[in-house]
């Protein structure tokens, strides 16, 4: 049963009595594995096997996969303020290097990266209106 990967061997479907399956569900649940995790340490065949276990015989609701991101929703007025006056401040900074780097590169390298609009339109506009 030592094997250098750290897996066990593969288990046949007779193997897997009521206590075996409740106690893949109880690591599972505490977070000692995933559900991938417990499949691989204990040879388990079926690609949804232990997933049909927890939704049978487990305490959390497993019936539809759960959304990991945080809604915006849940923000309250002032956590938003605040997330919008640091990405403000970083878009600053952001800018504040972009601008820096062109000026440096026109002063070093000669370009004229920034274009030099005209206040009056071209002719050729001026004619199409």
């Amino acid at each position: 049963m030592n094997n250098p990967d750290n897996t066990e061997e593969k288990r046949t479907q007779r193997d897997y009595n009521l206590g075996f399956k409740l106690s893949v569900v109880s690591q599972v649940e505490k977070g000692e594995f995933t559900y991938k995790q417990a499949q691989k340490r204990y040879g388990i065949q079926g690609r949804s096997t232990v997933l049909v276990w927890l939704r049978k015989f487990g305490n959390l609701d497993w019936s539809k996969p759960k959304i990991l991101f945080m809604s915006k929703s849940i923000e309250t007025p002032a956590q938003i303020i605040k997330r919008l006056e640091k990405e403000l401040a970083d878009e600053k900074l952001k800018n504040k290097v972009l601008n820096t780097m062109i000026d440096i590169s026109d002063s070093q390298y000669g370009t004229q990266i920034r274009k030099k609009f005209s206040p009056k339109p071209s002719e050729a506009s001026s004619k199409k209106a």
